[in-house]
């Protein structure tokens, strides 16, 4: 049994008519080893049906090492959204819940090859020299989540520089509890920066742009 109602199918099929380019999902999992690994293969499973431009490749964690190393993945489950190019964008959990409208929303931003961001935003991330990673630390049930996961990727397709991760927090909670994730959502760059909530695109930015002064 599939993990999306048929209702919503129908509604996606409908969106992802307007796809431009295709979307590779790939996702890193280890059934036997990780608690929704299986939840999670299922659901991106369900979402490539719906499209011919979506597809899907599955890794094991354990064994293909290559691929593991390739896309930087370090905990499962995790999902990668790779259009014309691998924009650093990540999912580690299962991207259910609220958090299922960033995963859409992470796949029609990568077919249309844009980020959407203001030209004022593009022009400061072309500032950037060093990597930037972005970790937003989210629970399923978060209504206000979705925005800041949605924004650091779109950060994170504008600048190659960049990497974005929604990071469940209840599936990783030594990491919740190395950041001292008390609310969500939470965003960690670079291990140092810390900030909370759904910010606007701007205040985002600036958060991002503290890389430099670092």
């Amino acid at each position: 049994m599939g993990l999306i109602k048929e209702s919503q199918q129908k509604q996606l099929k409908k969106l992802f008519e307007q796809l431009d380019n295709d979307v590779k999902l790939i996702c890193f999992t280890q059934e036997n080893e990780c608690q929704y690994c299986s939840e999670t293969r299922q659901l991106v499973e369900d979402v490539a049906a719906l499209s011919d431009k979506i597809s899907l490749e599955v890794y094991d964690f354990a064994a293909d090492t290559e691929e593991v190393e390739k896309y930087k993945i370090d905990k499962i489950p995790a999902t990668v959204i790779e259009g014309k190019k691998d924009y650093g964008i990540r999912f580690y959990g299962i991207p259910a819940g609220y958090e299922f409208t960033s995963l859409i929303d992470a796949i029609v931003s990568v077919s249309k090859d844009e980020s959407g961001l203001s030209e004022e935003t593009k022009s400061a991330l072309s500032q950037l020299k060093e990597p930037v990673n972005i970790q937003v630390y989210i629970t399923l049930t978060c209504p206000y989540c979705p925005k800041a996961v949605e924004m650091a990727h779109k950060i994170s397709m504008e600048s190659d520089l960049v990497t974005s991760a929604m990071v469940d927090a209840s599936e990783f909670p030594h990491l919740t509890q190395k950041y001292s994730v008390m609310s969500v959502p939470k965003m960690i760059i670079n291990e140092d920066i810390q900030f909370e909530g759904a910010l606007p695109e701007e205040e985002f930015v600036e958060n991002v742009m503290k890389v430099l002064e670092s």
